[in-house]
């Protein structure tokens, strides 16, 4: 029998155990997400049917993926700002609707021309997602664990990138091209509603995690030391690895005004933009390459295609957990150590054996390096931010970031009208690399601390 004081000491322990709800929620990110990715990169997989059917330039194919990064880029920074006062809850909801609807749209297209503003549509409508599963991430997770927690939100554009090419080119060849889009438009009318049901702005506000839950997610980062060993280093600083990265306690930006103002939030802004050159270049033209450089079928293309995309869940994972956990939340050590991991990778694919395994396993290694710094690029600011700001900042970084988006497929396009041969992008891909390198060196390394 049960006496009052087991009773009692049960419900203590009832009350003590905390929730994990915030797991439950980065599964629904991780959805979306998925989700968000098949929907902007299917028309890669579509594109050389498109191509013909339309009569298309190489320019002019590249220029139906720039239409979604010119809009997807415009609205970041007013889509960060509406997320910043307004929460994650409703924006992401409507975002998800919003892109399912243009992706249907996109199937109906009559001509390149409508094609393209139905691009620009999807890329507007997309715009607060990255965002809002940031801001999400940074209000549901601990410091300590928001590397770990970025690097799974960024696989879920990996395993997009990795079921796309099959799915899509089985649909293709049964259905043609216009019934991947309808496909791909369904399951996001779903996620949104699961969004807006079961993921609120903040842990506080959801009815399924407890106050203790709330406490371990808002509990402050034990201060770095920099100065208590004997040789002036303690154990929690990374000795000469943090002299090179300029690792410092950087004041946190409590105001919109401060974020615009500070040199840290531009300069890993620029360099992610030379990834996103390098990341978007791949998603639009390695499928074309494949099948036009390398003279490859529908259904080979769709398989090695997906390999990059193998290679960045790896990265992603690998790069999200190992900055939390043996990087110890420094994020800047994998901004400069994909970029050079890309530079080799774009010199072994230019003497590549043309070998159906060798390039496939290239191409996954390529995925593998250069998808290591993903996450540390939108864990970066949540070192410097508060929950309020952070969505700001992070507006800033994929305003500049996605860019990239907009100007490479279609650079990457003009170069093959140009020179006819697709080694040239490999060398722009690997300028672009050694762009995002210089351009991390000026930025610090925030160290997150309790003062």
């Amino acid at each position: 029998m049960l006496t009052d004081s087991m009773i009692t000491a049960h419900a203590k322990v009832a009350v003590q155990r905390a929730t994990r709800y915030r797991w439950v929620v980065l599964a629904i990110i991780f959805l979306f997400y998925m989700m968000n990715f098949a929907d902007r990169s299917n028309i890669g997989v579509a594109l050389p049917m498109i191509t013909k059917e339309f009569k298309l330039s190489h320019f002019e194919a590249g220029s139906l993926m720039s239409f979604f990064f010119l809009g997807y880029a415009l609205f970041q920074i007013p889509s960060g700002l509406a997320i910043s006062k307004f929460g994650t809850r409703w924006m992401v909801s409507l975002s998800v609707l919003g892109f399912s609807i243009c992706t249907y749209l996109i199937g109906g297209s009559a001509s390149a021309a409508m094609m393209k503003w139905f691009r620009f549509s999807l890329g507007v409508c997309e715009s607060p997602s990255p965002i809002g599963g940031s801001a999400t991430i940074k209000n549901w997770y601990p410091p300590k664990e928001q590397g770990t927690a970025t690097g799974v939100f960024f696989a879920a554009t990996s395993l997009a990138l990795i079921a796309v090419p099959p799915v899509a080119v089985w649909i293709m060849t049964h259905y043609g091209w216009r019934m991947v889009f309808y496909s791909f438009a369904i399951p996001g009318i779903v996620i949104a509603l699961l969004w807006y049901l079961l993921v609120h702005t903040r842990p506080e506000e959801s009815p399924h995690c407890n106050a203790t839950e709330v406490e371990y997610i808002r509990k402050p980062p034990a201060a770095v030391q920099f100065n208590s060993g004997s040789n002036g280093i303690s154990v929690d600083s990374l000795g000469w690895l943090d002299r090179i990265i300029r690792a410092k306690r950087v004041p946190c930006m409590e105001t919109n005004r401060e974020v615009f103002r500070t040199w840290n939030v531009w300069g890993a802004s620029l360099a992610y933009f030379c990834i996103c050159m390098v990341t978007y270049g791949m998603m639009t033209w390695i499928p074309t390459y494949l099948v036009t450089g390398k003279g490859y079928t529908f259904a080979r293309m769709g398989w090695v295609a997906s390999m990059p995309w193998i290679g960045a869940l790896v990265g992603q994972l690998a790069g999200g957990w190992f900055s939390d956990k043996v990087l110890r939340q420094r994020r800047k050590p994998l901004l400069m150590f994909a970029p050079i991991s890309l530079i080799v990778m774009m010199v072994v694919l230019l003497n590549a054996p043309n070998s159906v395994s060798w390039l496939a396993f290239i191409l996954f290694l390529t995925g593998v390096l250069v998808n290591t710094c993903l996450p540390s690029y939108f864990a970066y600011p949540m070192g410097m931010t508060t929950g309020k700001t952070y969505p700001t900042a992070l507006s800033v970084l994929t305003f500049v970031g996605n860019l990239g988006g907009f100007f490479s497929p279609m650079i990457m396009g003009y170069l093959l009208d140009v020179y006819k041969n697709f080694n040239v992008l490999f060398i722009y891909l690997a300028v672009c690399a050694l762009l995002s390198l210089v351009m991390t060196t000026t930025i610090a390394e925030p160290i997150q601390s309790s003062t």
